[in-house]
């Protein structure tokens, strides 16, 4: 988008890596506790943060792309930023996807698709080819054959479309229907609009339609979405950067709607500095939902900018006004659930809904409420937030009894009921009235004093029913993740003892002794492989059977002083295999255990070096060990 270069252009300057960094990592540590840092909301790990790009699943991983400068906290040398998730709220920063002077063009705003029937035929290994699109003035097509680890340009960055004027922002998907791709991409020719282009293989593009208005502009959407849930019934939402949209028809070539006029999707600050901007859709999601998010511009902490806003779940609703998107939190919230208080059926007064939650202190949290509005009196009513001493308020989210809003949106009771769903976080607030009809995404100004987390629910002058009332404390999302250690391990991992750190080329460990790095899962019977490389001192190796400080093992590992493969426990060395063991190079080893059994092999061998018995410890946790020295570790996989 170039929305963000304009208001930012005073930034200072930044650059961009050379092609032997590439990719630029690792950022620079932080325990996401920062101030306005949200706690459930994704940021970049280190600097600016602008739309959300490329979004797609694949093989159980959700990926989340963004336009990024690793270099300042302002827009400058746009990457595409890169983090992963396998439940869409614990996000896992990864390195960067595509980097100025390695990757050519203009890396702006674009989309991300899974080619699972390899269309384009650039499939070269096992994996689906992730195909990503970029550029201004013509579109550039990038592939990933590691499952989105590393990016390559096709053609040398050649333009497949160029429309004319200027021209950024392609999006594109999938349509079943007419079984070939589609791709929109916004320009300025003759006013705003996009061009639609369709691919049988996501490289030969044809031209087949402009969809012209000029409320469209920049960062377009296109999604399939079923009316009041009925697939027979399904309509196409085409939408604009800043959150506006029209429902209409789409048949694989172009797109029609009898709406003159848009509707908002969000009525929260919907520009490039505000908090709800530039939103896109997953590609290839596995559950048939159609999972949104967008750009909350105007958060900032002392190491980053930008961040997104938390999943919405969209739908489409009939209303007498027409058909309405609704947007909705994702059912995944609930894993951030910790505890939960309850109130129901309560006569709300100005002085009783003073006092009803005068015992709350809440950091991060998500609130359900439901108001009747039967026989109420209140002008307005709902909730003040972030109450400081005094009794001053660093926000409100409050019903207008006439004028039919919430927070300024519309939305009508239905059967005289509002209902009112918050997700608070330390700089981020996100309101959803009546199932999703209404959606306001806001940068706040919480204060972060601990004297400053009281809630209350307010009435003025009257009173309303309360309902019902739950709130939900949500625990941090961060820290679930491995940014750079590829594994198939499910949990977390953790540091016994040493020093643990994330590095390009995986998982490093150093130590003057033994240093152990520990998954929380455990096994007794398995194959356990990985790449070890040492890269100084004497061992670097896979541990096994583990106990959770690492007290009783079994480790296998390559020793360069001994120049050995060895197999040992605390107190014993079980076996050794002689070997030459260089500093630098990388080794494969596999563990197979069966029992008492304990089978190593070294690179890829149909035998084992190492063939040994010993029944001291029948199963436990899986880890890395460094020993007298620095290691690093690749690929760890269990089967």
């Amino acid at each position: 988008m170039l929305t963000g270069l304009v208001t930012f252009s005073s930034a200072s300057a930044g650059h961009a890596g050379d092609a032997a960094d590439y990719p630029e990592f690792p950022y620079q540590p932080t325990t996401y506790s920062e101030p306005n840092r949200g706690q459930f909301h994704f940021s970049s790990q280190n600097g600016w943060m602008n739309d959300p790009n490329g979004l797609l699943y694949y093989k159980g991983t959700y990926h989340f792309f963004y336009q990024h400068n690793p270099h300042g906290l302002r827009w400058d040398t746009m990457h595409w930023g890169h983090a992963t998730s396998t439940d869409l709220v614990h996000w896992t920063q990864k390195a960067i996807a595509l980097e100025p002077g390695v990757h050519p063009g203009d890396l702006w705003s674009g989309a991300g698709v899974v080619d699972s029937a390899n269309t384009s035929g650039l499939r070269t290994g096992a994996e689906d080819p992730l195909v990503v699109f970029s550029g201004t003035k013509g579109v550039s097509v990038f592939y990933s054959n590691d499952a989105g680890r590393t990016f390559q340009a096709y053609d040398n960055g050649r333009k497949v479309v160029t429309p004319q004027g200027d021209s950024r922002d392609p999006k594109v998907l999938w349509h079943a229907a007419t079984k070939r791709w589609v791709m929109v991409v916004w320009s300025d020719e003759g006013g705003n609009g996009v061009n639609v282009y369709t691919s049988p293989n996501l490289l030969d593009w044809t031209f087949r339609s402009r969809f012209a208005a000029s409320w469209l502009f920049e960062c377009p959407d296109l999604f399939e979405l079923p009316l009041d849930g009925d697939k027979k019934r399904s309509k196409w939402v085409l939408t604009d950067a800043s959150g506006e949209y029209v429902v209409g028809d789409f048949d694989g070539t172009t797109y029609r709607t009898g709406q003159q006029q848009p509707q908002r999707m969000d009525y929260g600050t919907n520009h490039a500095e505000g908090s709800f901007y530039a939103a896109q859709v997953f590609n290839n999601m596995p559950d048939g939902r159609v999972v949104q998010m967008a750009w909350m511009g105007g958060n900032q902490g002392s190491t980053w900018t930008g961040n997104a806003s938390f999943p919405a779940v969209l739908g489409l609703r009939s209303t007498a006004a027409g058909p309405r998107v609704t947007r909705q939190p994702v059912k995944e919230v609930e894993k951030l659930r910790y505890r939960t208080s309850s109130w129901h059926d309560r006569r709300l007064t100005p002085a009783t809904a003073d006092k009803l939650l005068g015992t709350q202190s809440l950091d991060t949290y998500e609130v359900e409420a439901e108001f009747d509005l039967k026989g109420a009196t209140a002008k307005r009513f709902g909730f003040r937030l972030d109450l400081r001493p005094g009794g001053t308020a660093g926000g409100e989210v409050l019903y207008d009894t006439a004028a039919r809003t919430l927070m300024g949106a519309p939305l009508e009771p239905v059967r005289d009921r509002v209902k009112v769903r918050m997700l608070v976080d330390r700089a981020q607030l996100e309101v959803f009235g009546n199932d999703g009809l209404a959606s306001i995404t806001s940068n706040v100004a919480f204060d972060q004093r601990p004297d400053s987390r009281g809630m209350s629910l307010y009435a003025e002058g009257g009173n309303v029913r309360l309902v019902s009332l739950d709130i939900h404390e949500l625990a941090p999302a961060w820290g679930m993740g491995e940014p750079t250690l590829v594994h198939n391990l499910p949990g977390q991992w953790r540091v016994v003892n040493g020093s643990w750190s994330d590095v390009s080329a995986g998982k490093q460990g150093s130590s003057g002794g033994d240093a152990f790095y520990l998954s929380d899962h455990t096994g007794a019977d398995f194959t356990y492989e990985g790449d070890v490389r040492l890269v100084s001192g004497t061992a670097a190796a896979l541990t096994f059977r583990a106990d959770p400080q690492a007290r009783q093992h079994y480790t296998a590992n390559v020793d360069s002083r001994a120049g050995v493969v060895k197999l040992w426990r605390p107190g014993r060395d079980i076996a050794t295999y002689r070997t030459p063991v260089e500093l630098g190079r990388t080794y494969h080893l596999k563990v197979v255990t069966k029992g008492a059994s304990i089978k190593v092999y070294l690179d890829g061998g149909a035998t084992p070096v190492i063939d040994a018995t010993d029944d001291s410890y029948a199963s436990g946790h899986f880890g890395l060990n460094v020993f007298d020295g620095t290691g690093q570790f690749q690929n760890v996989k269990l089967s």
